[in-house]
């Protein structure tokens, strides 16, 4: 089958959602923030992010149900007054003319319950809350599904470089991958994507060695345990 269609509209959306957390992160996270551990930039990024995604989404595939992190029960508590005036002001940035109404139904789309069967999208708007909080590596996950198995992929990476032999050079790249159809990476500002692939290094000793940042996520004594047994004598 081809995606075509489904991946361009996916690279868009993902775009999209990318230039509002970068907006996010740049004006909301300080080391402020940090200090005092506020999660509120990174739930703004969450629910713009979301409603983003989803709104480009539904445009132009209203048959296909959205799996999605977030709800909008917070944003219509009484509480969360203060939390929705922010994320409309940055998810209009995007789609001038947004009400609230609309950025709401917009997020609800995200609830379908998934299955086994069918077609359906899953998002992660904002996965690497503590990266982001940071400053630092974050992504926007989206992915199709077939009949439970993942078709199509694209992951937003706002803070990566182009060139990780060069992490001062440009940043920002989004990643695609079609089932049968091969990978590529493009700028995050053009879209001009380059096939990329797995690397011919057939020794392990010379193999990059990735592991968590956080190590709440991994054990990182078992890392290096692992990079020893193999030989790898570079950091991760």
């Amino acid at each position: 089958m081809n995606y075509e269609s489904e991946l361009k509209v996916a690279v868009e959306a993902v775009r999209k959602a990318c230039g509002l957390s970068i907006s996010v992160q740049s004006s909301l996270v300080s080391e402020e923030t940090v200090k005092k551990k506020d999660d509120s930039p990174v739930t703004v990024a969450d629910f713009g992010a979301q409603a983003v995604i989803c709104h480009e989404l539904i445009k132009s595939f209203p048959d296909i149900p959205i799996v999605a992190e977030e709800d909008s029960s917070e944003l219509r508590s009484n509480e969360g007054n203060a939390l929705t005036v922010r994320v409309l002001e940055y998810a209009a940035r995007v789609f001038p003319g947004m009400d609230e109404e609309g950025l709401v139904r917009a997020i609800d789309a995200g609830d379908y319950g998934g299955g086994k069967g069918g077609r359906f999208w899953t998002l992660d708007p904002i996965d690497g809350t503590k990266g982001f909080l940071r400053g630092e590596q974050y992504a926007v996950a989206l992915a199709l599904i077939e009949d439970g198995r993942v078709v199509l992929g694209v992951l937003g990476c706002p803070n990566l470089p182009l060139d990780l032999n060069i992490p001062d050079a440009n940043r920002g790249c989004i990643l695609t991958a079609v089932r049968g159809g091969g990978s590529s990476m493009r700028p995050l500002e053009h879209n001009t994507p380059k096939l990329i692939a797995v690397s011919d290094i057939g020794d392990t000793k010379h193999a990059p060695f990735c592991e968590s940042v956080e190590s709440a996520h991994s054990s990182h004594g078992d890392s290096a345990r692992i990079a020893g047994i193999l030989g790898v004598t570079a950091p991760p």
